[in-house]
Formats: C-alpha cells, sequence, structure tokens
C-alpha cells in the first residue's frame, strides 16, 4: 500500500526542508532566508537573558545587528559582528555554502565556509527592523509546544483547502 503523498496537506505538521548537517540550536535557534534577507536570532555570549536578530540584505549585503529591543549591538565596528558571522556559519550548515551565497548574490565561484562568505560580502550597517523576525522566531517556538494532530489549527484555518476556488 502506498502512502498518499497530498496526506500532509490534512495535518498540522508542515514539511521542512531538512538541514543539510545537524544544527546546534543553542547559539543560533533561528535562521531563514526570507523577506530577501538572511535573518535570524543569535544567542548573547555574555547574557544568557538576550539575544540578538542579525540580517544581510540579498544583494547589497548591507547587515544589521541588535536586540530584540532594537538596541544596535556593540559589536558592529565597519564590519559585521560575531553575531553575524555565526548567523552566516549556521546558515551555511542549515542550507548549504551554495545557496545562500546565491540567495545573498554573492560573487564568485567555490565558497565553501561561512567565513569565505562573509569574506566577500560588500555591504555596510544599514538598521533594519529587528520586530518581525523576533517575532517570527517567538511564533516558531509557539508551534513547537503544540501536540502533534491533524485538526486543523485555528489560526491557520483561514488558509483555502487545496483546489478550493472562490
Amino acid at each position: 500500500m502506498t502512502a498518499d503523498p497530498t496526506a500532509w496537506e490534512q495535518s498540522s505538521v508542515m514539511r521542512v526542508v531538512p538541514p543539510l548537517q545537524p544544527r546546534k540550536l543553542a547559539k543560533v535557534p533561528f535562521v531563514e532566508l526570507a523577506d530577501g534577507r538572511l535573518q535570524g536570532v543569535v544567542s548573547s555570549g555574555s547574557d544568557i537573558g538576550r539575544v540578538y536578530v542579525s540580517s544581510i540584505a540579498t544583494g547589497t549585503h548591507a547587515y544589521n545587528c541588535s536586540t530584540n529591543n532594537n538596541r544596535p549591538c556593540g559589536g558592529l565596528l565597519g564590519a559585521p559582528c560575531k553575531h553575524l558571522r555565526s548567523l552566516v556559519d549556521e546558515a551555511v550548515v542549515q542550507y548549504g555554502a551554495d545557496r545562500v551565497a546565491r540567495y545573498l548574490r554573492v560573487e564568485g565561484e567555490g565558497i565553501t565556509s561561512g567565513s569565505e562568505l562573509v569574506s566577500r560580502l560588500a555591504g555596510q550597517h544599514e538598521p533594519a527592523p529587528a520586530a518581525v523576525v523576533f517575532s517570527r522566531f517567538l511564533r516558531h517556538l509557539a508551534y513547537l509546544e503544540l501536540p502533534v494532530t491533524t485538526a486543523p489549527l485555528a489560526e491557520l484555518h483561514w488558509f483555502p483547502a487545496s483546489g478550493a476556488v472562490r
């Protein structure tokens, strides 16, 4: 008997592209390629209660790093800080160096590591809002606390069913 390939459409569980390698979530618990940026949440190295929202824009490579309260990172001294470097390293683990480089439109061939990718960025610091990224991170955490079920989630119920036309 063959499993129904569309069964996931009736489930509260979403298919996720698996990481290329297992990631350590303590340092960078959230990383995504979205909204024209590589963006994510990076834990502070000095304060367990603080996180940074870091991002690098596609094409321009404008970068930003600030706390979830929009306070600028003290490590942004004319170059990407250690939070941005950690974000790129984990994005490479999650998506692969080629995919991250293509998404950011980084010039050059043969990028194999996060540090190599960061060295080819040509952007400068440009403030970017942290609230949207941090909010998405919190939303992902909330979904992790839900039990697995095939019943619809009330907040996602407004999505139309497959094939439905209105």
